[in-house]
Protein backbone atom coordinates (compact mmCIF):
# COMPACT_ATOMS: atom_id res chain seq x y z
CA UNK A 1 0.00 0.00 0.00
CA UNK A 2 1.24 3.52 -0.82
CA UNK A 3 2.23 5.98 1.52
CA UNK A 4 -0.70 8.39 -0.22
CA UNK A 5 -3.37 5.75 -0.10
CA UNK A 6 -2.50 4.94 3.72
CA UNK A 7 -3.03 8.80 4.06
CA UNK A 8 -6.18 9.26 2.70
CA UNK A 9 -7.64 6.47 4.91
CA UNK A 10 -5.78 7.74 7.83
CA UNK A 11 -7.54 11.12 7.24
CA UNK A 12 -11.22 9.15 6.59
CA UNK A 13 -10.63 7.51 10.06
CA UNK A 14 -9.04 3.98 9.86
CA UNK A 15 -6.33 2.84 12.18
CA UNK A 16 -3.51 1.13 11.22
CA UNK A 17 -4.08 -2.55 11.66
CA UNK A 18 -1.92 -3.48 14.67
CA UNK A 19 1.04 -5.36 14.56
CA UNK A 20 1.40 -9.05 15.65
CA UNK A 21 3.79 -9.08 19.09
CA UNK A 22 6.68 -11.61 18.47
CA UNK A 23 7.14 -13.91 21.52
CA UNK A 24 10.47 -14.82 22.88
CA UNK A 25 11.03 -18.58 21.67
CA UNK A 26 11.09 -20.63 24.17
CA UNK A 27 15.10 -22.09 24.94
CA UNK A 28 15.41 -25.93 24.55
CA UNK A 29 17.35 -27.66 27.30
CA UNK A 30 20.53 -28.05 26.78
CA UNK A 31 21.21 -32.22 26.75
CA UNK A 32 24.84 -31.77 27.42
CA UNK A 33 24.04 -30.05 30.63
CA UNK A 34 22.57 -32.17 33.57
CA UNK A 35 19.43 -30.99 35.10
CA UNK A 36 17.86 -31.85 38.74
CA UNK A 37 17.33 -35.80 39.41
CA UNK A 38 14.45 -37.04 41.01
CA UNK A 39 14.48 -37.89 44.40
CA UNK A 40 15.38 -41.90 44.77
CA UNK A 41 16.69 -42.05 41.13
CA UNK A 42 20.27 -42.46 40.82
CA UNK A 43 21.31 -42.51 44.50
CA UNK A 44 23.79 -45.40 46.02
CA UNK A 45 21.81 -47.25 47.33
CA UNK A 46 22.45 -47.18 51.34
CA UNK A 47 24.30 -50.64 52.48
CA UNK A 48 22.26 -52.96 54.47
CA UNK A 49 23.67 -53.39 57.66
CA UNK A 50 23.00 -56.35 60.44
CA UNK A 51 23.52 -56.90 64.48
CA UNK A 52 26.16 -54.82 64.96
CA UNK A 53 26.46 -52.65 62.09
CA UNK A 54 28.38 -55.18 59.65
CA UNK A 55 27.23 -54.80 56.15
CA UNK A 56 24.72 -58.05 55.34
CA UNK A 57 24.81 -59.69 52.21
CA UNK A 58 22.68 -58.47 49.20
CA UNK A 59 19.88 -61.11 47.62
CA UNK A 60 22.53 -61.13 44.75
CA UNK A 61 25.17 -62.15 46.59
CA UNK A 62 25.47 -66.18 46.54
CA UNK A 63 25.44 -67.94 50.19
CA UNK A 64 27.79 -70.05 51.00
CA UNK A 65 27.74 -73.44 49.19
CA UNK A 66 26.34 -76.72 51.79
CA UNK A 67 28.92 -79.08 52.72
CA UNK A 68 28.25 -82.71 51.58
CA UNK A 69 27.32 -83.65 55.36
CA UNK A 70 23.91 -81.05 55.26
CA UNK A 71 23.01 -82.20 52.08
CA UNK A 72 23.14 -85.92 52.60
CA UNK A 73 21.56 -84.75 56.02
CA UNK A 74 18.93 -82.95 54.29
CA UNK A 75 18.37 -86.07 51.76
CA UNK A 76 17.81 -87.86 54.58
CA UNK A 77 15.17 -85.92 56.13
CA UNK A 78 13.18 -86.16 52.80
CA UNK A 79 13.69 -89.41 52.61
CA UNK A 80 12.11 -90.09 55.95
CA UNK A 81 9.58 -87.67 55.59
CA UNK A 82 7.92 -89.60 52.74
CA UNK A 83 8.61 -92.48 53.90
CA UNK A 84 6.02 -91.69 56.69
CA UNK A 85 3.78 -89.91 54.67
CA UNK A 86 3.61 -93.23 52.61
CA UNK A 87 2.94 -95.22 55.41
CA UNK A 88 -0.01 -92.85 56.95
CA UNK A 89 -1.76 -93.36 53.86
CA UNK A 90 -1.15 -96.72 53.68
CA UNK A 91 -2.61 -97.54 57.26
CA UNK A 92 -5.97 -95.64 56.40
CA UNK A 93 -5.96 -97.42 53.04
CA UNK A 94 -5.68 -100.84 55.20
CA UNK A 95 -8.49 -99.03 57.67
CA UNK A 96 -10.84 -98.15 55.05
CA UNK A 97 -10.59 -101.70 53.60
CA UNK A 98 -10.71 -103.45 56.96
CA UNK A 99 -13.79 -100.97 57.61
CA UNK A 100 -15.50 -101.80 54.05
CA UNK A 101 -14.84 -106.05 54.76
CA UNK A 102 -16.21 -105.64 58.06
CA UNK A 103 -19.68 -103.47 56.58
CA UNK A 104 -19.98 -106.47 54.04
CA UNK A 105 -19.58 -109.52 56.58
CA UNK A 106 -22.40 -107.83 58.94
CA UNK A 107 -24.39 -107.70 56.02
CA UNK A 108 -24.14 -110.69 54.75
CA UNK A 109 -24.19 -112.25 58.21
CA UNK A 110 -27.75 -110.49 58.68
CA UNK A 111 -29.31 -111.75 55.87
CA UNK A 112 -27.89 -115.78 56.92
CA UNK A 113 -29.49 -115.67 60.27
CA UNK A 114 -32.47 -114.54 59.07
CA UNK A 115 -35.26 -116.92 60.34
CA UNK A 116 -32.88 -119.16 62.50
CA UNK A 117 -33.19 -117.40 65.49
CA UNK A 118 -34.41 -120.21 68.28
CA UNK A 119 -34.55 -117.42 71.15
CA UNK A 120 -37.74 -118.19 73.29
CA UNK A 121 -40.00 -115.14 74.25
CA UNK A 122 -41.12 -117.03 77.50
CA UNK A 123 -37.61 -117.87 78.58
CA UNK A 124 -37.22 -117.27 82.44
CA UNK A 125 -33.27 -118.79 82.94
CA UNK A 126 -30.07 -116.09 82.72
CA UNK A 127 -27.22 -118.04 80.98
CA UNK A 128 -24.54 -115.02 81.41
CA UNK A 129 -21.41 -115.12 79.24
CA UNK A 130 -18.21 -113.32 78.98
CA UNK A 131 -18.60 -110.97 75.09
CA UNK A 132 -17.03 -107.52 74.84
CA UNK A 133 -14.91 -107.36 77.83
CA UNK A 134 -18.22 -107.53 79.48
CA UNK A 135 -20.59 -110.08 80.98
CA UNK A 136 -23.83 -110.55 79.11
CA UNK A 137 -26.77 -112.34 79.56
CA UNK A 138 -29.20 -114.60 77.09
CA UNK A 139 -32.77 -115.72 78.10
CA UNK A 140 -33.29 -119.71 77.79
CA UNK A 141 -35.34 -122.47 78.96
CA UNK A 142 -34.42 -125.22 80.51
CA UNK A 143 -33.96 -127.69 77.78
CA UNK A 144 -31.71 -124.71 75.86
CA UNK A 145 -29.55 -124.31 78.83
CA UNK A 146 -28.74 -127.78 78.88
CA UNK A 147 -28.12 -127.89 74.75
CA UNK A 148 -26.00 -124.27 75.27
CA UNK A 149 -23.76 -125.92 77.95
CA UNK A 150 -23.79 -129.16 75.86
CA UNK A 151 -22.24 -126.89 73.13
CA UNK A 152 -25.89 -128.20 70.56
CA UNK A 153 -26.55 -124.21 70.58
CA UNK A 154 -24.46 -121.35 70.46
CA UNK A 155 -25.00 -117.68 70.98
CA UNK A 156 -24.64 -114.94 68.15
CA UNK A 157 -24.37 -110.99 68.36
CA UNK A 158 -26.05 -109.29 65.98
CA UNK A 159 -26.85 -105.25 66.12
CA UNK A 160 -27.02 -105.75 69.43
CA UNK A 161 -29.09 -108.88 70.14
CA UNK A 162 -28.26 -111.98 71.35
CA UNK A 163 -29.46 -114.82 69.19
CA UNK A 164 -29.75 -118.54 70.26
CA UNK A 165 -28.93 -120.66 67.27
CA UNK A 166 -27.98 -124.19 66.61
CA UNK A 167 -24.18 -125.28 66.62
CA UNK A 168 -24.32 -125.94 62.97
CA UNK A 169 -25.57 -122.35 62.55
CA UNK A 170 -22.82 -121.03 64.70
CA UNK A 171 -20.06 -122.11 62.49
CA UNK A 172 -21.32 -121.28 59.55
CA UNK A 173 -21.71 -117.76 61.16
CA UNK A 174 -18.09 -117.62 62.99
CA UNK A 175 -17.21 -118.46 58.88
CA UNK A 176 -18.96 -115.21 57.54
CA UNK A 177 -18.03 -113.31 60.29
CA UNK A 178 -16.04 -114.62 63.53
CA UNK A 179 -16.18 -111.26 66.16
CA UNK A 180 -19.94 -111.78 65.94
CA UNK A 181 -19.83 -115.17 67.87
CA UNK A 182 -20.52 -114.54 71.19
CA UNK A 183 -21.09 -117.74 72.92
CA UNK A 184 -19.13 -120.73 71.82
CA UNK A 185 -19.30 -124.09 74.18
CA UNK A 186 -16.96 -126.67 74.47
CA UNK A 187 -18.42 -129.42 75.79
CA UNK A 188 -15.46 -131.11 76.93
CA UNK A 189 -14.16 -127.50 79.05
CA UNK A 190 -13.87 -127.64 82.61
CA UNK A 191 -15.46 -125.44 85.08
CA UNK A 192 -12.88 -123.30 85.02
CA UNK A 193 -12.97 -122.92 81.24
CA UNK A 194 -16.40 -122.04 81.52
CA UNK A 195 -17.20 -121.26 85.21
CA UNK A 196 -20.92 -119.34 83.98
CA UNK A 197 -21.92 -122.49 82.51
CA UNK A 198 -22.40 -123.92 86.66
CA UNK A 199 -26.17 -123.74 87.74
CA UNK A 200 -24.75 -121.58 90.66
CA UNK A 201 -24.30 -119.13 88.04
CA UNK A 202 -28.18 -118.78 87.31
CA UNK A 203 -29.73 -115.77 89.01
CA UNK A 204 -33.41 -114.73 89.69
CA UNK A 205 -34.73 -112.74 86.86
CA UNK A 206 -35.19 -109.12 88.99
CA UNK A 207 -31.77 -109.50 89.52
CA UNK A 208 -29.77 -106.68 87.50
CA UNK A 209 -26.02 -107.00 86.80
Amino acid sequence: MSDSLRDQLLGLGFKPAPKPERKPEARKPDARRPGPRPPGKGAAPAPRTGPGGKPRPSQGQSRKPRSQEEIDLAKAYAIRAQREKDERIEAERVKQEEARLRREAKAKLEAFLKDKALNDAEADIARHFPYGGKIKRIYVNAEQLKALNAGELGVVQQNGRYLLVTSDVLAEAEAIFAAAVALKVDPNATAEEDPYADPKYQVPDDLVW
